[in-house]
């Protein structure tokens, strides 16, 4: 539940913070005091859009901040950790959870979860676990046929959202089947053509046979025979240098001539042998390089003009592919995947028998799963009908009927079923639609029903009505105001209201002031009880707060919420 909400510079309101707590909390205010206020700072804070506009005339921002009682573990625990925040424990298995958003005049906003900032998304996501928000504008949604759906699917509880759950994945393969199918017959000419341009493709792929970096070793092969002449003249010297078939010094003869020194004057010096041997390693690693070299020169001989030849017209046919396909490497790729493209290309024919084969055997699967489903909302329906009527008798309709009709319709992700909920609001009329025959007090009272039944079976947290009791009054009123007490034994009800026959009920009474100093309008949010809150309500009843009747009245509807026994 909610424990405590605080706007600043929302709307008209500069700065209120509203005490709600447990059980059924009215929320009252003079047109235009900012009763509507509460409702958007708390959809701000279930991450709402935001909007530039409710930021308070003059003002750099608005902020809203409240704070939760929710279970110590579970799915709100686990989402607000993953979002980074943290719960505060306060014994009993509870925790307080903070939630705050911020909004800028320029429509810049911000959100925290638990202490550390988050995405809005993740305050929505946290709202589908922590309340449900009623208008006027849900009274108009009620009146559609997916809303309808959505509320005896909320009533059906686990034996729907079992079924669902199968139907929706059941018609997720399905029309994936058959997507697919129909792009393999629709497609079929174009495949056909790409198979053959494919082919024709890797075909002159094969033909060339590219190996992996063959364009780097042609380069540096063909910079080699391009200036073989510089490189057998540097070569050659270099040997002819080590070791000369002349009648000329080289390097081996005088290594050998230094070495030979060196070993007839050991004897005098044992020093010396071991520079002897050091000359002798030399002379061997100068025979290895001179032997390289020799070949190295014969390799040279070896190569020429018609090698040359090659290997530039072996470059010539990878550059042609690689001007194709970008690179060498992108050309390789295109072998690898073109070939397994191929294949599936080729495999055309029987991968439509295999397909159809298997689209048949999901539209089975479909099939039973939407008659599960089908058979599911239809037993919940009577249900919901039954039970919706029982609590409308409580509700100053005391002959209407209300049935839910589950009949075939057109094929989409929620079923294969049109859901409609029938009013008969009196004996004698026949049961028609609520979206075409219900006025907006019946539908009032329709929805306030729906929940009150539902709260039965999908327990909610918390239910927030922003004057869902538009259009009522007198009597109905009454009813209306004893139905929230009754929602509020299990669950916290935050109604925002203009009638004290439905602000009676409540145990928490907030009241909107406005005030004025000429310039600046600011609204701030008071608790009442005692005599300001029998002055509101006579303000309710009459628009007086003073009046000797209209306070008499008061008293008299308090004395009635008091006392009163909800059955």
């Amino acid at each position: 539940m909610i424990e405590q909400m605080t706007l600043r510079d929302l709307g008209v309101i500069a700065e209120a913070s509203l005490p709600l707590g447990p059980g059924f909390t009215a929320v009252t205010g003079e047109t235009g005091a900012g009763k509507t206020m509460v409702v958007t700072g708390l959809g701000l804070l279930l991450g709402a859009r935001a909007d530039a506009a409710a930021v308070r005339a003059g003002a750099a921002g608005a902020v809203v901040e409240g704070v939760w009682i929710v279970p110590a573990a579970g799915a709100v625990v686990d989402r607000v950790a993953e979002a980074g925040g943290d719960v505060e424990p306060i014994g009993d298995g509870q925790a307080e959870l903070y939630l705050g958003r911020t909004l800028t005049a320029e429509g810049r906003s911000r959100a925290s979860v638990g202490g550390r900032s988050a995405p809005a998304g993740v305050l929505a996501e946290l709202a589908d676990h922590l309340v449900v928000v009623h208008g006027q504008s849900d009274q108009l949604r009620l009146r559609s046929a997916a809303a309808q759906r959505d509320a005896l699917d909320r009533f059906g509880g686990a034996p729907i959202a079992t079924a669902l759950d199968r139907y929706q994945t059941a018609h997720a393969h399905a029309r994936a089947l058959s997507a697919e199918l129909e792009a393999l017959t629709t497609q079929r000419s174009d495949r056909i053509d790409e198979a053959a341009r494919l082919r024709e493709v890797l075909a002159e792929i094969e033909h060339v046979d590219p190996q992996p970096g063959e364009d780097i070793e042609l380069a540096q092969r063909a910079d080699r025979l391009a200036n073989v002449e510089e490189l057998r003249l540097a070569a050659a010297t270099a040997h002819s240098a080590l070791s000369s078939d002349e009648d000329q010094p080289d390097v081996t003869g005088m290594l050998s001539d230094a070495r030979r020194a060196l070993e007839r004057a050991a004897g005098s010096d044992p020093a010396l042998a071991a520079h002897a041997a050091t000359l002798e390693e030399i002379g061997y690693r100068v025979t290895d390089v001179a032997g390289d070299l020799s070949a190295y020169l014969a390799d040279l001989d070896d190569s020429g003009p018609h090698e040359l030849s090659t290997v530039l017209d072996r470059r010539a046919a990878l550059n042609a592919l690689i001007r194709v396909h970008g690179s060498l490497e992108e050309t390789l790729a295109l072998r690898d995947s073109g070939a397994a493209r191929l294949l599936e290309l080729d495999d055309d024919d029987d991968r439509v028998e295999r397909l159809t084969v298997e689209a048949g055997a999901a539209a089975s699967s479909l099939d039973r799963a939407a008659q599960e489903l089908t058979a599911a909302r239809t037993e919940a329906a009577g249900r919901l009908g039954a039970a919706v009527t029982e609590e409308l008798r409580a509700l100053a309709l005391p002959d209407a009927r209300v049935e839910v009709s589950v009949t075939p319709g057109a094929e989409s992700t929620a079923g294969r079923d049109d859901v409609a909920l029938l009013l008969a609001p009196h004996p004698g009329a026949a049961l028609r639609s609520v979206a075409k025959g219900a006025s907006g007090g019946e539908l009032s009272r329709v929805m306030l029903a729906i929940e009150v039944v539902i709260a039965g079976t999908d327990s909610v947290p918390t239910f927030v009505f922003d004057e869902v009791d538009a259009g009522i009054g007198g009597a109905a009123a009454i009813e209306v105001g004893r139905r929230l007490a009754r929602l509020a034994e299990t669950s916290q009800v935050i109604a925002v209201t203009h009638l004290a026959q439905v602000a009676a009920f409540a145990n928490n009474h907030l009241s909107v002031v406005k005030s004025s100093d000429g310039s600046v309008t600011a609204s701030s949010v008071h608790a009442l009880s005692g005599t300001d809150r029998e002055a509101e309500m006579a303000r309710l009843l009459s628009g007086l707060s003073d009046s000797t009747a209209a306070l008499e009245h008061a008293r008299e509807l308090l004395s009635l919420g008091t006392s009163r026994l909800i059955g």
